[in-house]
């Protein structure tokens, strides 16, 4: 029997990667009322509207294909109107646990940190996330801040261990080519 590396204790893995991102520290009074969601939830709560089965097979994949499609448009519109468009990317760490980031400003262990982020593997998934800052390191020109995701229900947590599973996947690609 093979014995679990003392190195590999993590429970997701983790990737680097390039993604649009913003962040700011959450204020105390806004702590009991933050929860990490999908841009859009607001707009289109439970996901969106399903198309009713119907007797007429193709009539059927019609409407799903263009409330498909609508979906998408909502979504890219909530991602225009949330302010989505004007995030920077920056190099960050990711997993499904949390992230690391580097930042001009200084944070404090215990800090709760909204990150904005666009994680885009097929489609782009604009969502809110919370962290608690877990880990400071100064760098010579700002902090590198590292978090642990909270306040995120398994559907947010399951889109980012998409992200990085299509990440490794991409990487894995990549590698292949260059050898």
């Amino acid at each position: 029997m093979e014995k679990e590396s003392p190195t590999n204790r993590r429970e997701y893995s983790r990737v680097y990667a390039y993604i649009p991102l913003s962040f700011r520290k959450v204020l105390p009074e806004e702590r009991p009322v933050v929860r990490a969601r999908l841009a859009g939830d607001t707009i289109l709560p439970g996901g969106g509207v399903v198309v009713p089965e119907i007797g007429d097979r193709i009539l059927y994949e019609w409407l799903k294909m263009l409330n498909g499609k609508l979906d998408s448009i909502i979504r890219v519109l909530t991602i225009h109107a949330e302010g989505f468009q004007y995030l920077h990317p920056k190099a960050v760490q990711i997993s499904g646990s949390g992230m690391s980031f580097s930042s001009a400003e200084p944070f404090d262990s215990g800090d709760l940190v909204e990150l904005k982020m666009i994680l885009t593997v097929n489609q782009p998934t604009a969502l809110f996330a919370y962290g608690e800052v877990i880990k400071v390191e100064k760098q010579t020109s700002g902090y590198i801040a590292a978090v642990s995701f909270v306040k995120m229900d398994d559907h947010i947590r399951d889109e980012i261990v998409r992200f990085v599973f299509e990440r490794e996947r991409e990487i894995l690609r990549e590698k292949r080519l260059t050898e």
